[in-house]
């Protein structure tokens, strides 16, 4: 009885470290994974912000456009 003790007692010491390095792998894999997707939504947003820029500007130069024809057929 005491040698299979023994022997359960050998073989659990190395796997516990396997399977808290295991664990612990996969939580550095999860952090990474998390990093990676919060750089793609600051992207994502950037990008948004941008974009609504640009068809702000293009909207207003449409505006201008419009007003200026308004006012070369008031002239004429």
């Amino acid at each position: 009885m005491t040698g299979l003790v023994a022997v359960i007692m050998i073989f659990s010491i190395p796997l516990a470290g396997i399977i808290t390095s295991h664990l612990q792998t996969q939580t550095k894999l999860k952090n990474k994974r998390v990093d990676t997707e919060l750089e793609l939504e600051k992207l994502k947003h950037e990008n948004f912000v941008i974009e609504t820029q640009k068809m702000r500007l293009e909207l207003e130069q449409l505006k201008l456009a419009d007003a200026k024809k308004d006012d070369h057929l008031l002239l004429k």
